[in-house]
């Protein structure tokens, strides 16, 4: 399994995906400076509204999510490619729970990465802009940690929800890409809906979980060319 997760490296866009994640960090750790000084310094009055706003920006490496999809699995059942995995003297399944952990652990680390960033670079632009109307604590520390790891998951499990039907059944990239946008958008706006935002990402997250279990549960049969 290893080799194979680790073949999914070799076989990326390893320059044009470096490119993207550059972008993306770029603009994430600055997006709460940006939000705070432009839309509301309410979040920058107590750490939880602070998490609140940064959990909320990580979400947009859903995006990255569908861009890795669109290369693992699209572009390759596009350019035919998939043929020869298919020729591997391994199940579908196999295969595909391979390609799965591939997107799952690079997405996982990169948002990992984004939050640590995003807080670094949050708190030495306070110290040039004061956004921040709090004293940071030991506990703050602690609960970032703790919340990035869980958001994290979080931003892995979303990244999924357009893998079974948009990548695998019907192979397209832009509504691949539309779906993400909505799944990681829907959390902001269910206080609008007075709907609870933990339940929307409950389930946000349980539709990823069976976007995956039917793409490897299928692989046999929507899997084919």
């Amino acid at each position: 399994m290893n080799k194979l997760v680790k073949l999914e490296w070799i076989k990326l866009k390893q320059k044009s995906i470096l490119g993207e994640i550059v972008i993306y960090l770029s603009i994430l750790m600055l997006l709460p400076l940006f939000f705070i000084k432009m839309v509301s310094a309410d979040f920058g009055q107590n750490f939880d509204s602070l998490f609140e706003l940064i959990k909320s920006i990580q979400r947009g490496m859903v995006l990255l999510g569908a861009s890795m999809i669109s290369q693992v699995f699209i572009e390759e059942y596009k350019n035919k490619t998939i043929t020869l995995s298919f020729g591997y003297p391994i199940s579908r399944k196999k295969l595909f729970l391979a390609k799965v952990l591939f997107i799952a652990l690079f997405i996982f680390m990169v948002t990992i990465v984004s939050f640590l960033l995003t807080g670094v670079a949050t708190y030495l632009l306070n110290q040039v802009l004061p956004i921040i109307h709090f004293s940071i604590t030991g506990s703050n520390i602690v609960s970032y940690f703790s919340g990035m790891i869980v958001g994290s998951f979080i931003v892995t499990l979303i990244s999924f929800i357009p893998l079974f039907f948009f990548a695998i059944w019907k192979r397209a990239t832009v509504s691949t890409v539309i779906c993400a946008i909505i799944a990681m958008n829907l959390p902001n706006f269910s206080p609008i809906f007075h709907f609870n935002n933990e339940l929307m990402i409950v389930i946000l997250c349980s539709i990823g979980a069976l976007s995956v279990y039917l793409s490897i549960k299928t692989a046999d049969r929507i899997g084919e060319i």
